[in-house]
């Protein structure tokens, strides 16, 4: 990669110059920010002390959400297709009740 695919971003107030195409630096740096936005509230809470180590929470926290949102789709994607395998049986069942000669119409 040339050097025109790399960006700068700042993330706790340290610089890091990432390689990155074109296509993906704005989803890069609003990754950065965001990163930069939660270890900046880990270390402004004084529990954790230490880049690596708020670094590190940050991960945990940012996955530990990034995880629970899945859960959650995955929930309501399932409760969203049982929905659908219902109404279907609740078709056929009524086409199955029907009138066979309504059936040929």
């Amino acid at each position: 990669m040339s050097s025109s695919n790399s960006i700068t971003v700042q993330i706790l107030d340290k610089d890091y110059s990432i390689m990155c195409p074109q296509e993906e630096r704005s989803n890069l740096v609003s990754a950065a920010r965001y990163l930069d936005g939660k270890m900046r509230e880990i270390r402004s809470s004084g529990k954790v002390i230490g880049a690596d180590r708020i670094a590190v929470m940050a991960a945990l926290n940012i996955t530990h959400d990034l995880l629970h949102k899945q859960e959650v789709a995955e929930v309501q994607t399932s409760g969203s297709t049982r929905e659908q395998v219902r109404d279907l049986l609740e078709r056929v069942d009524v086409v199955l009740a029907a009138d066979p000669n309504e059936r040929q119409s």
